[in-house]
């Protein structure tokens, strides 16, 4: 069943500037229990970080996460977003296309209002052989 993407984003979403610290982002994602936060400059969308970019972009890298500031290790633009009004097909269709699992809801002029995850969408597609369904209802392995 078709849903429109403001009936099943995160609202109220994390963010950072972009000259905050990799480690910082790090420990927000761990109190909020998350897995990326937005990377925001002036309201609007700068970039995405993800606990993948931290390890691979900057870890890896040998960088300082305490000294390192996330916007050069985020994935900058052109970040695919959505817009609320944007159908659950068509955000699922995107992840497929562009091979991401989470992707910002922005509204007029880029300012992010929340974030879709391929989570969200398995529980919102609720159908009797989902895959991932099992998944995103498991609780977070700590």
């Amino acid at each position: 069943m078709t849903r429109q993407i403001r009936d099943v984003m995160s609202s109220g979403t994390a963010a950072v500037e972009p000259m905050t610290t990799v480690a910082r982002a790090a420990r927000l994602m761990r109190e909020e229990d998350i897995g990326d936060v937005l990377v925001t400059y002036d309201s609007d969308l700068f970039g995405v970080l993800t606990d993948r970019d931290i390890v691979i972009r900057a870890v890896a890298e040998g960088l300082d996460p305490a000294e390192t500031a996330v916007g050069t290790v985020c994935t900058r633009p052109p970040v695919v977003t959505l817009a609320p009004d944007d159908t659950t097909d068509h955000a699922i269709e995107l992840m497929r296309r562009h091979a991401v699992r989470r992707l910002p809801v922005v509204e007029h002029g880029g300012c992010p209002v929340g974030i879709v995850s391929l989570g969200d969408l398995a529980v919102t597609e609720q159908h009797p052989h989902a895959a991932l369904l099992g998944v995103s209802e498991a609780a977070p392995n700590r």
